[in-house]
């Protein structure tokens, strides 16, 4: 059975703060870890109220210095933000801090609106257009310095920290398949491209050094409870959220409600549910059926699982019985004849 790991992006609920938002996600990260998920990864949004891991390099070393084992890293640093030596010197600091447990995805997008973009100092649109030269400029900061190297990352020169390329268009499943490298689809929340971008990927990657073989991901948002009713009732959250975000005003996670029909136009529910269309909402069983149909629909080689629940308790409770669903799995795979 392929691994499972977490994307968090550290909500915000309505009537709380960022401090209790990012101490949830540690105590999230911890349980993951006993869950037996590979990796937790946190996302860089700016200028949202209901998203406490902006500063994203910062929120990564928070959860892997309270955790032991499992993989922690950016689902993800948006590059075009940052100078890439900048981001080297960052993430080569956290893995000289927790050695072989920091992951460094990449995205093209700023993550936030265009007026908060240019607050953030970088010609969006030169950024854009020279994404693929800043992944490759990346890249070799983390390589053995060369003789007479002028420019180095300090620490990062030779740590060889992995680098992911995270899309949610065809754009950077080309780019990820010429370079050679770890490739993972947002199909959480842009659902049309995935089967296209994945195959692209497959067709086209190049062996590389660090990668011999394509290796693709997707995530997928998960909400698990003890019956359909109540994991019907916390996605609400996640709708709500998404409805605000469409409508331009964005704002905390808010608290689930009985029926979304009597806080959403018809038109609001059809656009929510496009973009949450790959989405697992049930009881254990139906959460378990709707992991191997869709791990059987795109032969991915990890799932990554999110779930914006308002309540944290709730939370922890839906990615335990998804934990516990990838094991249902793993042994109903093992005991199948070689």
């Amino acid at each position: 059975m392929i691994p499972f790991s977490v994307l968090d992006l550290s909500p915000v609920t309505q009537g709380s703060t960022a401090a209790d938002a990012l101490r949830n996600t540690l105590d999230l990260a911890r349980h993951a870890e006993d869950w037996g998920f590979k990796r937790f990864w946190l996302a860089e949004h700016h200028n949202m109220t209901g998203i406490a891991s902006a500063a994203t390099s910062v929120v990564i070393g928070y959860v892997a210095g309270g955790t032991k084992r499992i993989r922690v890293g950016s689902g993800g640093v948006m590059l075009p933000n940052h100078a890439p030596l900048i981001i080297a010197e960052q993430f080569g600091t956290l893995e000289t801090l927790y050695p072989g447990r920091i992951d460094l995805g990449l995205g093209r997008a700023p993550g936030t609106d265009m007026l908060t973009a240019r607050a953030l100092r970088r010609d969006l649109a030169a950024s854009a257009d020279t994404f693929p030269q800043d992944v490759v400029e990346l890249k070799s900061y983390f390589e053995p310095t060369e003789p007479g190297q002028l420019i180095q990352a300090v620490p990062g020169a030779g740590l060889k920290v992995p680098i992911w390329l995270l899309g949610s268009s065809l754009f950077s499943a080309q780019l990820a398949a010429m370079l050679g490298m770890p490739f993972a689809f947002a199909s959480h929340f842009a659902p049309d491209a995935l089967l296209q971008a994945l195959d692209i990927y497959r067709e086209r990657f190049k062996p590389s050094e660090s990668l011999e073989r394509p290796y693709a991901m997707a995530c997928v948002n998960v909400f698990a409870a003890d019956t359909d009713v109540e994991a019907q009732r916390l996605f609400t959250s996640v709708q709500q959220q998404f409805i605000r975000l469409r409508r331009g005003t964005p704002g905390q996670l808010p608290p689930p409600v009985d029926d979304i029909d009597s806080v959403a136009s018809p038109l609001d529910r059809a656009s929510a549910d496009h973009a949450l269309k790959y989405s697992i909402i049930g009881a254990p069983d139906t959460v378990q059926q709707g992991l191997a149909a869709f791990i059987r629909l795109t032969g991915v080689d990890e799932l990554m699982v999110t779930g914006m629940v308002y309540d944290h308790a709730a939370r922890l409770r839906s990615f335990e019985l998804t934990a516990q669903a990838h094991q249902r799995l793993a042994e109903a795979e093992a005991a199948q004849p070689a």
